[in-house]
């Protein structure tokens, strides 16, 4: 691979610490003299498809660096579900810019795009290493213990929660419901149910996994709200009724096909004033809940960083049609490590949130918190409870 060049871009939603998989990579590469140049893609698969790349191999080492503290996707990502056409491009790029190793670095459609380069590059006969890096606050991404990007999205919604959960208890004279990133994955929402631990405020919490009955619903709203102490409930965007309809839909699809949800809290809320006759707002934090660098999880930023350098270290010994996954032990103290999972297992493959971690349809267990809080980084907050 001596000369060989590299190529790196990202798919999907950015996340609070993509950007430490990228300085990862790029770290790396350098201290292990990769030889040739570092590219990345602008905008991801559009950049690759219109040969538009960013050379990084001669940027200083302290951009480089700022990386760790720079949120969103400082190359730039996008939605582009590529299609059979457009693969052919795609290999012409690659061959175009002498790319030896190729790494994306996204969720569940960019390792299906990641599988089906490493399949050409194969069946064309090129001299191609190709490695996902995983990436989604989602959490959704199969043979990974978690995501990168995920830990520091938990942490941003228990401690927005909890900071909602305790203004909706100080002045208990609305329902505050609270809408969280989600489509079909509760893994984000159901972290915002550590509220419940941290405040004295009452919090049911609703999955996209587990249909909801909206009167049901309802009925344990307005039991909980006849206590007195205040109510936060959180939301996933992606909620659905018993039907499978989502409670809310934007009717707008994105660039992968997706229906993109939208609006839920405001539908709930909305249920709650006009059939209950409750006094209710919504909140919805949106993008802040995975762009958020102040609520970044160490545990999570070193994960990132660790699986872009991962992902390096295999390419480069040769290893190809894998991504990096992460395996975790949490006894006696929390460790992980950086292994390698087929991308031919990985693509287009979805991990729920399991749902013998609800309770009552509405609570969530506390298996899941013996799961997610290590991967929130340090000490979360300790409030005053006077009341």
């Amino acid at each position: 691979m001596s000369g060989k060049n590299i190529l790196i871009a990202h798919g999907g939603g950015p996340t609070a610490v993509i950007n430490c998989s990228l300085q990862g990579a790029v770290e790396t590469a350098r201290a292990l003299g990769a030889g040739g140049r570092i590219y990345a893609a602008r905008f991801g698969a559009e950049g690759i498809l219109a040969g538009d790349l960013i050379d990084l191999t001669n940027v200083p080492a302290d951009t480089i660096a700022r990386l760790a503290d720079t949120p969103a996707s400082a190359i730039g990502s996008c939605r582009r579900k590529l299609t059979d056409a457009d693969y052919p491009t795609v290999l012409q790029t690659l061959e175009r810019f002498d790319v030896g190793c190729f790494f994306y670095n996204g969720g569940n459609d960019s390792m299906d795009t990641c599988h089906k380069v490493s399949q050409l590059a194969k069946q064309e006969g090129l001299d191609l290493r190709v490695i996902g890096i995983p990436k989604t606050m989602d959490n959704d991404l199969v043979l990974t213990d978690h995501c990168p990007g995920f830990g520091s999205a938990a942490r941003y919604a228990a401690i927005s929660a909890s900071e909602l959960a305790l203004d909706a208890s100080a002045l208990p004279i609305h329902v505050v419901v609270m809408e969280l990133m989600g489509r079909n994955a509760g893994w984000v929402t159901a972290a915002s149910a550590l509220a419940a631990r941290l405040t004295n405020c009452p919090v049911l919490t609703y999955l996209p996994e587990l249909p909801v009955d909206e009167d049901k619903m309802l009925a344990d709203i307005e039991s909980v709200w006849a206590k007195g102490k205040g109510l936060l409930v959180t939301v996933s965007e992606g909620l659905r009724d018993s039907a499978g309809k989502p409670l809310a839909d934007t009717g707008i699809v994105d660039g992968f096909g997706h229906t993109i949800p939208g609006g839920t809290a405001q539908h709930v809320t909305d249920a709650i004033i006009q059939k209950l006759g409750i006094k209710s707002r919504a909140e919805k934090p949106g993008l802040l809940g995975r762009a958020s660098i102040p609520y970044v999880s160490q545990v999570d930023r070193t994960e990132a960083y660790d699986a872009g350098s991962a992902a390096v270290y295999a390419a480069l010994s040769g290893r190809s049609g894998s991504m990096v996954s992460i395996q975790a032990d949490r006894e006696p103290v929390y460790a992980s490590r950086m292994e390698l999972a087929p991308l031919a297992d990985v693509a287009n493959a979805e991990k729920k949130f399991p749902l013998e971690w609800v309770e009552d349809g509405c609570r969530i267990a506390d298996a899941f918190f013996d799961y997610a809080l290590p991967l929130m980084g340090g000490d979360l907050p300790q409030y005053a409870i006077l009341r």
